[in-house]
């Protein structure tokens, strides 16, 4: 592994920008030292270093994001050998007359060590200075240094590790865009009254089911800042399969609020085949703009039904429920799982079965597994049904016969 690589420098993550640890650390090794400035620094491309930490209670010619040619640093040439790590007083070192900082700072004593990373990379140098010679500077000073250097090392290479997933998993989700290696599931929901079914829900599944579930996916979407083009493929991928829904059955979509508010939902159901839509709109996010999100939800509805997902357990409100007007509201699983035998669940269904009655809205419990839960769910006036009791997410030519009643041989 080469001490140096000079490729180009990737963009500080703003985590390494940000972080506080880094600036504390900095602060603290003045401290100790005695001295007036402190900085982290790594080489990047051209033959250049930058500036990414600067510690220092003195106004400065320069600060992060600072370059210059590494040649002309007291680092580089540390780094090559060419300097000691400690100077107490530049004057004894004929290189450092050479170059340009020592006097336009100045240095008066110096102490630096590489940063480098678990393979043996130099990322860069962690280093203190003052503007005034220091004969008391000691190899106990530099020791001091070089502790604090292993800390800021640790949290670089943390962040360096942590940028690389990101890019790993951008890398996996930009693979997913063009939709050809996402498969359409459909999940029926059936009325609890007659049986009969009533709707699906289109499921996206992605690559290796077994290791990475969709979630896992759209989360690394959404860390990745794809989260609305993942969202956007999986509602064309759903909206091709709405076709092979039977009449008289819906095809409820997923859209979380930021695809809702980004446009470009609506965009894609103006383009589309008319048929019985829901768009099913998922609570995992806060939505820091409301007014906004009912705007676009009602220029949704002459495309689509509205259904809320997760209610009794989402971000919205009552009152938001009220001002979306959905046709549907689907109740959390986590009330439906073993309401047979926990009151308090009951209780909570028992109100959204009212609340939903009050605004006109039907009302889906989701997660159903037992015979019991069908019957306490039915019994409480829920309308609809959905989870494995039913039928698992089926694959679209399973879901389509499913709806049919058709029953496959063994």
């Amino acid at each position: 592994m080469p001490a140096y690589d000079d490729a180009p420098a990737r963009p500080l993550a703003d985590e390494l920008i940000n972080d506080p640890a880094i600036d504390r650390i900095l602060q603290t090794v003045r401290g100790h030292l005695g001295l007036e400035i402190a900085f982290v620094s790594r080489y990047v491309e051209n033959e250049q270093r930058e500036l990414t930490h600067v510690s220092s209670d003195l106004e400065l010619p320069m600060g992060p994001g600072f370059r210059e040619d590494r040649e002309d640093s007291y680092c580089w040439h540390i780094l090559q050998g060419r300097l000691p790590e400690l100077i107490q007083d530049p004057a004894d070192h004929p290189l450092t007359q050479e170059l340009a900082i020592t006097e336009f700072l100045p240095v008066g004593c110096h102490v630096n060590t590489p940063l480098r990373l678990a393979d043996g990379t130099v990322w860069g140098s962690f280093c203190a200075l003052g503007r005034q010679p220091d004969r008391s500077m000691n190899p106990r000073d530099l020791a001091i240094l070089k502790s604090f250097a292993g800390l800021v090392g640790e949290r670089i290479e943390s962040s360096l590790e942590e940028d690389m997933t990101l890019r790993e998993a951008r890398k996996r989700v930009e693979a997913m865009l063009d939709g050809h290696a996402v498969t359409m599931f459909q999940q029926p929901i059936h009325d609890l009254n007659t049986a009969k079914p009533v709707g699906v829900e289109c499921l996206a599944r992605f690559p290796d089911l077994n290791k990475r579930g969709p979630q896992a996916w759209f989360d690394d979407a959404e860390n990745t800042g794809l989260g609305n083009e993942l969202e956007m493929t999986a509602v064309r991928c759903a909206l091709e399969t709405v076709g092979t829904v039977p009449d008289g059955i819906y095809a409820a979509i997923n859209a979380s609020p930021a695809t809702i508010l980004s446009g470009n939902l609506h965009r894609e159901l103006e383009k589309a085949e008319p048929g019985n839509l829901v768009i099913e709109i998922t609570e995992h996010q806060q939505v820091d703009d409301f007014a906004a999100l009912a705007r676009e939800i009602e220029a949704l509805k002459p495309f689509a039904k509205i259904a809320i997902d997760d209610v009794g357990t989402g971000y919205a409100g009552l009152r938001h429920l009220i001002e979306l007007q959905p046709d549907i509201l689907k109740m959390d699983m986590v009330l439906t799982r073993e309401c047979d035998s926990d009151p308090a669940r009951r209780a909570i269904a028992a109100a959204m079965v009212q609340f939903a009655h009050d605004i006109g809205a039907r009302l889906v419990a989701e997660g159903i597994e037992t015979e019991a839960e069908r019957a306490v769910m039915q019994g409480l006036g829920v309308d609809y049904g959905q989870g494995y009791l039913f039928a698992r997410p089926l694959p679209v030519v399973a879901a389509q016969q499913h709806l049919l009643g058709v029953v496959m041989e063994e």
